[in-house]
């Protein structure tokens, strides 16, 4: 149970006409007797006319919680500087068309608060005058963002270079994003201090990246990034180093892809004292038919590894410094359940079936899955593992049925 909900537990509910106040809005005051203060819940509906977000986070206080009821929302727009701010979609998920309109001519979204949490909501066609236009700007602050789909935006989130920001993205989807001039992307990270992602699905960006990230340090897990029939250059690039730990995915470079990398890391020179690359139990395929690189690492003091990866299609991994170590094997299409329909689990007749050892036999501090990719935008918890549980490299422990 989070802070907020359990002052809602000892608390008791006090309805107050905010109604009269503000017509736009409906809320409910929550008094936390043991704490003192009190807690809104500010209701938002689409009857409630033009710019009903953007009242709502003018009406705003810090710890509130404003929720969305589902329906469509044109050309509505907010700036939200609260913290431990809470904004969900119910009842459905709501739809937030731009129509034209931005934030600030930044997006639909421009967050600059901090501990703010935004979920359920769905980011449509933000465009602005500078091509850059965001479904989410984060700006300032630890924002995360959950349940959330983002499509046909110039970016679907955009994050800044603030070294102090933090941003955590869980079950959220990224389908055709990119204004189509290879500087816009699925979703694209400066130089923030931290990006976790998990649980998330990346897909047919517009010429620019699936994942794009110039994060100090940046944590990947149980995803699926797959270019499929689209015109995306990288599926995940980290051009500026730091640390970068990815697990579990799912990444696949399509037949149109622009680029022939599909992992990049430290191509525009290391920006962060620290570089570490890790990816570890991922299943990366190429579907160029002309080749391509799996992973490209460029020179520089880099530690870790490419170790227990699955490589599938033609192409190879260009490691450029010695101290990431290099251990992957390589599969099939006709090994997996359905390759033709991104389902990469296993056959259990697959050659790689517990190739990569017992749980036992990993090393120190070498981190195993414990949950998987599902699909659309979600993950599942694996059984527990003995230390004689057999392992198989890729992103599944589960074998097709």
């Amino acid at each position: 149970m989070d802070r907020r909900s359990g002052l809602r537990a000892i608390g008791y509910l006090v309805a107050l006409p905010w109604g009269l106040l503000f017509p736009a809005l409906s809320a409910v005051c929550t008094t936390a007797a043991a704490a003192g203060t009190f807690r809104r819940t500010i209701r938002v509906r689409p009857e409630d006319g033009p710019q009903s977000l953007s009242k709502a986070a003018r009406t705003a206080s810090d710890g509130d919680i404003v929720e969305v009821a589902a329906g469509d929302y044109r050309r509505e727009t907010a700036v939200w500087t609260q913290r431990d701010l809470v904004i969900r979609g119910v009842g459905g998920q709501p739809r937030l068309i731009a129509d034209g309109a931005s934030a600030e001519g930044k997006g639909t979204f421009v967050v600059r608060g901090d501990r703010i949490r935004i979920e359920n909501l769905a980011f449509l066609g933000a465009k602005v005058r500078d091509r850059n236009g965001a479904g989410i700007r984060l700006e300032k602050g630890r924002l995360e963002v959950a349940g959330c789909h983002f499509e046909g935006n110039e970016n679907g989130v955009l994050a800044g270079n603030d070294e102090r920001v933090e941003l955590v993205i869980e079950r959220c989807s990224f389908i055709e994003n990119g204004a189509g001039d290879g500087r816009s992307h699925n979703l694209y990270v400066g130089a923030i201090g931290k990006l976790t992602v998990s649980s998330s699905y990346f897909s047919r960006a517009r010429v620019g990246h699936l994942f794009k990230s110039r994060a100090r340090e940046n944590h990947v897990a149980y995803c699926r990034l797959t270019g499929e029939d689209g015109t995306s250059s990288y599926e995940l690039e980290f051009p500026n180093g730091g640390v970068v730990h990815v697990l579990g995915c799912v990444i696949q470079q399509g037949p149109k892809s622009e680029n022939a990398t599909i992992v990049s890391y430290g191509a525009e020179g290391y920006r962060w004292p620290r570089n570490e690359f890790q990816m570890t139990f991922n299943t990366i395929v190429n579907d160029r038919s002309q080749g391509g690189t799996f992973v490209h690492v460029s020179p520089g003091n880099v530690n870790g590894g490419l170790v227990d990866n699955l490589l599938v299609g033609n192409g190879a991994v260009d490691v450029k410094t010695a101290g990431v170590l290099i251990r992957n094997a390589t599969g099939l299409h006709g090994e997996f359940a359905d390759a033709s329909r991104m389902d990469f689990h296993l056959k259990r007749s697959a050659q790689q079936v517990g190739a990569a050892g017992t749980v036992g036999q990993l090393p120190a501090g070498r981190t195993h899955p414990d949950r998987e990719y599902l699909h659309p935008a979600n993950s599942r918890e694996l059984p527990a593992f003995a230390s004689l549980t057999p392992l198989s490299p890729g992103a599944f422990q589960s074998l097709a049925d």
